[in-house]
């Protein structure tokens, strides 16, 4: 894992049964929540509590997904998971994501994914609050 808002963030997981289909595959939809954990805990390494926006009426929803699927993953398989910033707004973070075999680095699977602010209340967008627009570097 880095240190720097700079750098790839990257989160490594192992795949479990619970992760794949009958055959041992991973599931297609597993891969969301791969990525949904690296850019959650991208998020913690720099301090900043999810939790606590839910008590400020903040909370964070995938708005686009773009994923490509190269070679599958499978039982056991150790992984790597990466977030990496790709740009914000006043209401959205860009994120670029990869899930690479930790053997070989090959690319399992790679998305850009628009995660948006939102009033938790009404589903409405909100600015990105302080520690946020701090860590997508936006003045």
């Amino acid at each position: 894992m880095t240190e720097s808002a700079h750098d790839v963030f990257c989160l490594p997981l192992r795949v479990y049964m619970e992760d794949t289909d009958a055959g041992g595959i991973v599931f297609h939809a597993r891969y969301l929540n791969f990525m949904e954990r690296a850019r959650t805990e991208w998020v913690r390494s720099f301090g900043v509590g999810l939790r606590d926006g839910l008590s400020e009426n903040i909370s964070y929803v995938v708005q686009k997904l773009s994923i490509h699927y190269g070679v599958p993953a499978k039982l056991d398989d150790q992984l790597l998971v990466t977030a990496e910033r790709a740009g914000s707004g006043r209401v959205w973070m860009n994120f670029r994501q990869r899930v690479l075999r930790a053997s070989d680095h090959a690319e399992l699977a790679a998305a850009d994914v628009r995660v948006a602010c939102i009033a938790l209340d009404s589903g409405r967008p909100r600015r990105l609050p302080p520690a946020m627009v701090e860590l997508f570097g936006q003045s």
